[in-house]
């Protein structure tokens, strides 16, 4: 077989079985909660943290958000920032070790969007997940929202 007709076939082979793009690394979004109410959504390493609806309702209207600095590198219950309402103050704690990638800044602007949409565009920092196997400590969504409905019993 010729050099040429080698290649031709080594490049036909491997696009026959390689991966498209788009599928070549999928993984599920895992998401975790805490009996602080904080809550973790690993991405693949990369981890999405804020305060649950449960924390957003009893804390009311949220009126300011204080956010942890970008680059900060915090442990698993260390306090990364704080959110204020009308009732009351409370420390949000890091619900998983890991290093602050982002934070969302629309909350300086807008702290009410907690109460709105705390999972989705409510989030406070997207951290790098330093310790994984923490998350194995937190509770489901089941289990959380049966933790919730004891604790307001």
């Amino acid at each position: 077989m010729s050099i040429i007709a080698r290649a031709t076939l080594r490049a036909t082979a491997s696009r026959a079985f390689s991966r498209p793009a788009a599928f070549s690394r999928s993984f599920a979004v895992v998401t975790k909660f805490t009996t602080d109410h904080e809550y973790v959504s690993n991405n693949d390493g990369i981890a999405t943290v804020g305060i649950t609806k449960f924390a957003a309702e009893a804390l009311g209207d949220i009126v300011f958000v204080e956010l942890p600095e970008v680059g900060a590198k915090l442990d698993q219950k260390e306090s990364m920032g704080v959110v204020e309402s009308v009732k009351a103050a409370s420390d949000v704690y890091m619900p998983i070790s890991g290093e602050i990638l982002e934070v969302n800044d629309m909350l300086k602007d807008s702290p009410a969007t907690i109460n709105e949409s705390p999972l989705e565009k409510g989030w406070m920092a997207k951290i790098k997940i330093s310790n994984p196997a923490e998350m194995d400590e937190m509770m489901t969504l089941e289990a959380y929202e049966k933790f919730c409905a004891d604790e307001s019993s």
